[in-house]
């Protein structure tokens, strides 16, 4: 139902967490989330989630808990698609605002 990359769409909402769908390709920003941790689970394809001190690779069916506060970067060569479940208001970019940084609460 959508074909841009790096714009989460919202596709249901819980105790005020929201469940996104967002497709990726390519390398996202660095950029942390201050406020909560960030649940990534891999719908489709593989992507990697850079650390300042490592990574992790996540293949389809993988889940992973990024903690508040530890800044990443997402990236994919092929294009993958991700379920983001977070709190309702959650800025894509978190404290990097800039042109990836995609309309919020955006439903599908």
């Amino acid at each position: 139902m959508f074909s841009e990359h790096w714009s989460p769409k919202v596709i249901a909402e819980m105790n005020h967490y929201q469940f996104k769908l967002v497709k990726v390709q390519g390398d996202f920003v660095w950029h942390r989330h201050n406020e909560t941790d960030e649940v990534f689970i891999v719908v489709l394809g593989e992507v990697t989630i850079e650390f300042r001190d490592g990574h992790v690779k996540l293949s389809e069916g993988e889940l992973f808990v990024i903690p508040k506060g530890k800044e990443h970067k997402p990236y994919s060569t092929d294009e993958c698609c991700i379920l983001l479940v977070e709190p309702k208001g959650v800025v894509n970019t978190g404290d990097s605002i800039n042109g990836l940084t995609a309309k919020n609460d955006v439903w599908v």
